[in-house]
């Protein structure tokens, strides 16, 4: 079985235009159901609101497109923690418009960039609840934030729960670290045996996107520009990567090592479980 995922790189709006993301949020739907997605991941906090002077209504409305085009949909915005601070939110609407609860980023632990780009403009307060899986008609698939690709653990977490898709929509302002970031979502596939996938907002004129579609034996689309990246996820290929052994065989039948999943050894490396001597937390 296969799927096709729409990846959405969209030239956002900030401030009093913000709300203006929704309208084209839509457009975007009914150009990815005119291309026979699927799925459809927009970045981080698109369309919003992500920023807490703006105030409007998204998630209805998609979920009400969601249903009309069959559509699933990964979205972001951001909620209230408490009184001064924001948790960055995902939510994952199925084809029927039904919304699951939301994926609140909880890594790193904070405080974190928010503050720093006007476009968001808020105090980022981390959860402190597990990353989920959510089963779909399209498989399981599994949902973090933007630099949460930096850190292992949590798509190891996604995958031993069962994730075969773990999608990171990220904010935006990537700039010099586009390199390692890319990387970072190949590389998540390869050792989990998952599909990934990144987008982001662009923000400025001349910004380059962070666009990719991974598969563990190749990537499957990349873009930097604005616009709408397609690829079929091919779940028959996950399955025979995740029930294969490696062996000493030519030519090889996998473009990556399969049963990787199966190479656990928690007896030692237990450590990872202790959190560092004086961390100080970002």
């Amino acid at each position: 079985m296969s799927f096709r995922l729409a990846a959405v790189q969209p030239r956002a709006h900030t401030g009093a235009e913000e709300a203006r993301n929704v309208d084209d949020a839509l457009r975007w739907m009914d150009r990815a159901h005119a291309a026979q997605a699927d799925l459809v991941l927009f970045p981080e906090g698109y369309p919003g609101p992500t920023n807490p002077d703006n105030d409007f209504e998204a998630l209805g409305r998609l979920s009400a497109k969601a249903a009309e085009l069959r559509l699933h949909v990964v979205a972001g915005a951001i909620e209230p923690a408490d009184a001064h601070r924001h948790h960055v939110v995902l939510h994952l609407i199925d084809d029927r418009g039904v919304v699951a609860p939301p994926y609140r980023r909880t890594t790193p632990t904070g405080p974190y960039i928010y503050r720093d780009i006007d476009a968001w403009g808020f105090d980022y307060a981390a959860s402190s609840h597990e990353p989920a899986v959510f089963d779909t008609r399209l498989g399981p698939i599994g949902l973090l934030v933007c630099s949460e690709v930096y850190v292992p653990e949590l798509a190891r977490s996604l995958a031993l729960k069962g994730a075969e898709t773990i999608l990171f929509p990220a904010g935006g302002a990537i700039n010099e670290l586009l390199p390692t970031w890319r990387t970072m979502v190949w590389a998540r596939a390869i050792e989990n045996l998952v599909h990934t996938a990144a987008v982001q907002n662009l923000y400025a004129a001349d910004e380059e996107g962070v666009g990719i579609v991974a598969a563990p034996e190749q990537v499957l689309a990349q873009s930097g520009d604005e616009g709408m990246l397609i690829a079929d996820l091919d779940r028959d290929r996950l399955s025979f990567l995740r029930s294969r052994d490696e062996r000493i065989e030519f030519p090889k039948p996998y473009r990556t090592i399969p049963g990787v999943l199966r190479w656990r050894r928690p007896e030692l490396y237990h450590e990872l479980g202790r959190p560092e001597p004086n961390q100080e937390n970002r």
